[in-house]
């Protein structure tokens, strides 16, 4: 599993950007089970998507102060996790699973994936709490916002403004410079799908012929959108507009500059949760790992390991971050249970307008 095919990991040509791979069904420390066996660590299993990353050297260490090995299971991106999570609620396929986010937690929530657990929250965490979640089935581990980014560079080269709206994309003076990846194959694309139905309402269908009408291109994930068509993606892309995260231009740095900027009323707030698994073999130790997911250790290291911002308040940001990576004030929100009582139907609905 390499972690270059999910959005927040993929290699930026070019960009300071993590590349790094883990096998499923190992320790990230790297040891065999049979090692872990002899060893008389009490596995733990960590179901999670295929980018789940941490410094080695965080990981040996909560394994030598809890006497745990932790096994992590990579199981495809947001909403593949959480399929195969109901799917195998009955049964399930490990302790504790991290990375279900706010578009898909609240199915989760209502097939009994989790089993309620209440840790100790940093600062700063209660405000990503998940709405509705009254039971502490789920906890807030890092969040990040998607949000359209257009290149700079390109604009300021032809003197011409950058788009700073929504509606702006549809005006004729942004022809054939959007790109971004579908609702139904990326989970950023269904965050900018419900950034549409959450700005436009029941009128969100008219917006997309709209854009798709203004030359707006397709593609099945993040990293063709960024790296192969987007113009500072480090290839030979034509689209000066892309939809990624409103970290991103923390990483097209040069000189101090970044060349890239994130629109920042045009972003849809994600966040990743952890919970326990009702019916773990090791609830306690899947207590533990979702601790060890809020320490201030692994919160500092969120934004250099997987691209994200910690839910706490009291870490410190790369420096890059703090300077480049301004983040909104106002997001885009559409409430889980909506988002779980209409997401076929906006999917459906969504493919039809995009396959004509």
């Amino acid at each position: 599993m390499v972690l270059s095919t999910h959005a927040r990991s993929a290699v930026l040509t070019g960009l300071a950007v993590l590349a790094t791979s883990v096998l499923g069904g190992c320790s990230l420390t790297g040891s065999s089970s049979e090692d872990e066996a002899s060893a008389g660590n009490d596995p733990v299993v960590l179901v999670t998507h295929d980018s789940f990353s941490l410094p080695d050297e965080l990981v040996s260490d909560f394994e030598e102060r809890t006497g745990l090995s932790l096994e992590v299971r990579p199981s495809g991106d947001a909403g593949t996790l959480t399929n195969k999570l109901v799917l195998t609620k009955d049964d399930p396929t490990g302790d504790v699973a991290f990375g279900v986010d706010n578009t898909f937690a609240s199915r989760a929530l209502a097939e009994g994936v989790f089993a309620s657990y209440a840790p100790e929250l940093p600062e700063g965490a209660e405000a990503h709490e998940l709405p509705g979640d009254e039971d502490d089935l789920l906890t807030p581990v890092d969040t990040g916002a998607v949000c359209l980014n257009v290149d700079d560079t390109w604009y300021a080269e032809r003197d011409q403004a950058p788009p700073r709206t929504l509606e702006d994309l549809t005006r004729p003076a942004y022809r054939d410079q959007l790109v971004l990846p579908g609702a139904a194959t990326s989970s950023p694309g269904m965050a900018f799908l419900l950034t549409t139905i959450a700005r436009f309402g029941e009128e969100w269908p008219d917006y997309w012929r709209e854009l798709l009408g203004n030359g707006a291109r397709l593609t099945g994930g993040w990293s063709d959108a960024y790296q192969a068509e987007f113009t500072q993606g480090g290839g030979k892309g034509d689209r000066p507009i892309v939809l990624s995260y409103d970290s991103s231009p923390a990483f097209t740095v040069s000189g101090g500059t970044s060349s890239t900027s994130a629109l920042l009323d045009t972003c849809f707030e994600q966040v990743e949760y952890a919970g326990v698994l009702a019916g773990a073999d090791n609830p306690e130790g899947a207590e533990q790992v979702v601790d060890f997911l809020l320490s201030d250790e692994v919160q500092a290291a969120l934004p250099e390991s997987m691209y994200v911002f910690p839910v706490s308040s009291q870490v410190e940001l790369p420096a890059a971050w703090a300077k480049h990576a301004p983040r909104p004030e106002q997001t885009w929100e559409v409430d889980p249970a909506d988002i779980d009582a209409n997401r076929d139907d906006w999917l459906r609905d969504w493919n039809d307008l995009v396959s004509r």
